[in-house]
């Protein structure tokens, strides 16, 4: 049995010296392309996906601060629908209630 694994051998060793192909070498290169190939699929995967959380990130950042400013503009809002506070801003703009005479002083002195 020992000769005859051996005669393979040699026949395989005058094979590839006379320029045939060696098929173990070609599977070995296909082999190790095709894990190349399988390591950027999974390597472009990987970052894609940490591309995506860090942007979620950075998009609930921005909600969570417009949700803020939303509930400030609403409490601003109800502050300012207020009557007293419409009252208040028109008197400060010049403007009486109806039927009110308006009275302008000057002359005074300043001091």
């Amino acid at each position: 049995m020992a000769t005859a694994s051996s005669a393979a051998r040699a026949r395989s060793r005058r094979r590839s010296s006379h320029g045939g192909v060696r098929w173990d070498r070609v599977g070995r290169a296909v082999f190790l392309c095709v894990l190349v190939g399988l390591a950027v699929l999974y390597a472009s995967a990987a970052l894609s996906t940490f591309d995506a959380w860090r942007q979620s990130r950075g998009v609930d950042a921005t909600l969570a601060r417009l949700e803020r400013e939303h509930a400030r503009l609403r409490r601003e809002h109800s502050t300012l629908e207020a009557r007293s506070t419409i009252e208040a801003e028109a008197l400060r703009m010049g403007m009486t209630h109806r039927g009110e005479q308006q009275y302008m002083v000057t002359g005074l002195p300043s001091n």
